[in-house]
C-alpha cells in the first residue's frame, strides 16, 4: 500500500513537471491552445507509453489510468493561460521562465527515471539489470523526445547537458539500492534527487558531452590538380 501511494505521488509530480515543460516548449514553437495541450501531455506520459510497449503491456497504463492525463492537460492548460495572459511580461521574463522550467523538467526526468525502473521489479523483469535501468531511462526521456520531434526540433537528449546520462545514472543507482531494499522510498528519494541534482547543475556549469563539431563548410586546399591534355 505503501508502495502504491509512492508511486502515485511521484507519477503526479512527474506528469505536472513535464507537462509544464512540454507546454512552455510548445509555446515557444508558437503553437495554439490544443498544440500546448496535446504537447504538454504527450511529454508527460509519451515515456510511460513506450516503456509499456516495450514490456507488452498493452494496452499501456495511460488508458486505463485517465487521471494522468487528465492532470497533464490541466496542467498545460495552466501555463498556457498564463502565458497568454501575461505573454507581454512572459516574453521580458524568458530567461527566468526558462531556468523555472528546467528546475520542474529535472523533477520530472528524476521521478519517471524512478517509477520506470520500478516497473521492472513489479513486472518481474528485474533480474535484468540492463533492461531495468534502460525502462528507468525510456520513461524519463522519452516524452522529451516525442515533443521535440513533434515541435521540429533536434532531441534534447542528444546535444545538451548530459540529459539522458542523468537519467540513466539514477535509474542505475534506484535499481542497485532497491535489490538490498525492500522499501521504495529511500532508493525513490536518492535516485531522484541525484538526477535533479545532475541536470541542474549540468545547467548551471553548462555541461555536454563531447562533440565532433566538424565544420561542413571546410573546404581543403588543393596544391595539385590533374590537369587535362
Amino acid at each position: 500500500m505503501v508502495a502504491e501511494i509512492i508511486l502515485l505521488v511521484l507519477e503526479i509530480i512527474g506528469t505536472i513537471a513535464f507537462a509544464i515543460s512540454g507546454a512552455h516548449v510548445a509555446i515557444k514553437a508558437k503553437l495554439d491552445v490544443f498544440g500546448v495541450v496535446f504537447i504538454g501531455c504527450i511529454t508527460a506520459v509519451g515515456g510511460g507509453m513506450t516503456r509499456d510497449i516495450l514490456i507488452g503491456h498493452t494496452p499501456p497504463q495511460i488508458f486505463s489510468n485517465l487521471y494522468v492525463l487528465l492532470v497533464a492537460a490541466v496542467s498545460s492548460l495552466i501555463v498556457f493561460v498564463l502565458a497568454y495572459v501575461y505573454r507581454n511580461r512572459f516574453v521580458g521574463l524568458s530567461q527566468r521562465v526558462e531556468q523555472v522550467v528546467n528546475v520542474f523538467d529535472a523533477i520530472g526526468l528524476g521521478a519517471f527515471s524512478v517509477i520506470g525502473t520500478e516497473i521492472a521489479f513489479v513486472h518481474g523483469v528485474a533480474d535484468n539489470a540492463f533492461l531495468a535501468i534502460m525502462l528507468g531511462m525510456l520513461t524519463g526521456v522519452g516524452g522529451g523526445v516525442y515533443r521535440d520531434i513533434l515541435t521540429d526540433t533536434t532531441p534534447y537528449i542528444f546535444k545538451k547537458h548530459v540529459y539522458a546520462l542523468a537519467s540513466i545514472v539514477g535509474a542505475g543507482v534506484y535499481y542497485v539500492i532497491r535489490l538490498f531494499v525492500s522499501s521504495i522510498l529511500i532508493p525513490s528519494l536518492v535516485g531522484m534527487a541525484l538526477v535533479i541534482i545532475i541536470r541542474i547543475l549540468a545547467t548551471h556549469y553548462r555541461w555536454s558531452l563531447p562533440k565532433a563539431q566538424i565544420d561542413l563548410d571546410y573546404k581543403p586546399i588543393h596544391f595539385f590538380h590533374n590537369k587535362k591534355d
